[in-house]
């Protein structure tokens, strides 16, 4: 088995890749399909969110309101960091667990794991190898402003919360470009594929 941890800046077409990868027979584990279950009402971070953060981060269904969440610890450094000590452990832990479930189905298997916050939050250093999707800012800005419908300045403010991407690239083993024609980035997906498969 072999563990990727699979990131890049907001909106540089990680999931786009992730999705790539997963057609050509990869375990994809998305950190914010994990980080979103692990905020369902009434389980523990859920209840540790509302009490820091209070009640008016909520929907009328009791669930969380990730723009408002996100409005009120983006630019704010501690805010941040005590919203994923909260959250971080617990999707770290199902990770491991559905790592150990793919290995068991498969011990060959390249599990993918795509986590926006890899370096941020360390977890760099609990995977085999490291790919890192990136684009240009004018793209970045673009795609936030139509998928999330943010104002340029809040864009802006998202991107500038990240580790830079050159940073991200540096430490990179392999880089793939989220704005290349996709025909393209499916050749080059398909192609590191089988590279990592060689290597589990």
């Amino acid at each position: 088995m072999i563990l990727v941890g699979l990131t890049g800046g907001i909106a540089t077409g990680k999931s786009t890749v992730a999705g790539m990868f997963k057609r050509c027979g990869a375990v994809v584990i998305d950190a914010d399909r994990l980080a979103r279950e692990a905020v369902q009402p009434g389980k523990p971070a859920w209840r540790e969110i509302v009490k820091a953060f209070g009640k008016t981060i909520l929907n009328p269904d009791r669930t969380v309101n990730r723009p408002t969440l996100g409005a009120k610890v983006f630019g704010h450094p501690a805010k941040l960091r005590r919203l994923e000590r909260m959250i971080h452990p617990r999707v770290a832990r199902e990770q491991r667990r559905l790592t150990r479930q793919a290995t068991r189905n498969d011990p060959r298997a390249v599990v993918i794991y795509d986590v926006p916050l890899l370096f941020e939050a360390g977890i760099d250093a609990r995977v085999d190898t490291i790919i890192v999707v990136t684009a240009d800012r004018e793209t970045q800005i673009a795609r936030l402003k139509k998928r999330n419908r943010l104002s340029g300045a809040e864009a802006l403010r998202r991107i500038r919360s990240q580790m830079p991407l050159a940073n991200k690239r540096r430490r990179a083993d392999y880089t793939l470009s989220g704005t290349c024609p996709l025909p393209r980035l499916k050749k080059q997906v398909r192609l590191l594929y089988r590279s990592l498969r060689a290597l589990a």
